[in-house]
């Protein structure tokens, strides 16, 4: 939904879409997407798939090298097919680094974007929410290569946790409640955050979503919190646009593309979480079946292969 908004002020999308009810072609001056038919994915979608297929081939863990060999390979993908979504700059910076011979421990120190957090939810998929540690543990392992900073591991453990909670039922309360516990817990790993506390951020905007909905109200809170590719800024964000919208996907879709900058990361966030709890049939089947035609999706495999790791992980730790 975000596609066709990305990188945009609210104000230039107010003025060149509109009210957003539905998927939109993206205009021919697009910065990133330029002419992409309505319902195209963006390197949110793709990267989660990619570690994805990249989980379930090596039982859940992750090959930094040929993690990085795969994120390189997309882009190249990316320019074949002439868009211009690219690597981020926290793994651009952090591949090209291991490029030059500095070890995958150590490429990560400096990812403090969004990036981690916005191809999360496979991993959050294939882990149970609980040992909450251990769950963290499979996120850090999921950003040592490229956002291996408290403020990076702590949203997206954040994101993970809710959406491993509302997979196993969890009520939305549950969910923010854990996913708190979760960036607390995973903000204590990787180099210390310059730029303040991420639980802290998470919670504060939810505080000022509490009790609100609509789209005006998201408007004040991103005046507030922000909507870059900060992990500090779109996060918490993704988190109010959750309770804004009751953890309904297609409503956090419709608010998340009109939100202005990062929309796609933001809605890729936020209809994560939602759609743990809200589950498929709070989607538009047209719209949901417009988004596998243009895209040329089969995700069922890939649900199955992380719902047997789950199930793995789970009797483990029975």
């Amino acid at each position: 939904m975000g596609m066709p908004t990305q990188t945009l002020t609210r104000e230039e999308i107010a003025r060149q879409y509109g009210a957003i009810t539905s998927f939109r072609d993206a205009g021919l001056d697009q910065p990133v997407s330029a002419g992409l038919p309505a319902g195209t994915i963006t390197d949110d979608t793709e990267q989660s798939i990619l570690i994805a297929h990249h989980i379930i081939a090596r039982r859940g863990r992750i090959d930094q090298l040929a993690w990085a060999q795969e994120l390189l390979a997309w882009e190249r993908d990316t320019h074949a097919r002439g868009v211009n979504d690219l690597l981020g700059p926290s793994t651009k910076r952090a591949i090209e680094a291991l490029q030059r011979g500095v070890p995958a421990s150590e490429t990560g120190r400096f990812g403090t974007t969004n990036g981690a957090a916005m191809r999360i939810v496979p991993v959050a998929i294939a882990t149970p929410a609980m040992p909450l540690g251990e769950l963290v543990d499979a996120v850090e392992e999921s950003c040592r290569l490229t956002h291996h900073t408290s403020e990076a591991i702590g949203s997206a453990s954040a994101v993970a946790a809710a959406v491993s909670c509302g997979i196993e039922g969890a009520s939305i309360d549950e969910m923010l409640d854990t996913a708190l516990d979760a960036a607390a817990l995973g903000e204590q790993r990787g180099e210390p955050a310059k730029g303040g506390s991420i639980r802290d951020r998470i919670a504060a905007a939810l505080a000022l979503a509490a009790g609100s909905s609509g789209r005006a109200s998201a408007f004040e809170i991103a005046v507030e919190i922000g909507t870059s590719v900060s992990a500090l800024q779109s996060i918490p964000m993704a988190f109010a646009i959750l309770r804004l919208t009751d953890a309904n996907p297609w409503s956090a879709a419709l608010m998340s593309a009109v939100i202005g900058d990062d929309t796609d990361t933001i809605g890729a966030i936020a209809c994560g979480m939602a759609g743990a709890r809200s589950g498929i049939a709070a989607i538009p089947p047209k719209a949901w079946a417009l988004v596998q035609r243009v895209n040329g999706l089969d995700l069922e495999p890939i649900v199955s292969g992380l719902l047997r790791l789950r199930a793995a992980r789970g009797a483990e730790g029975a």
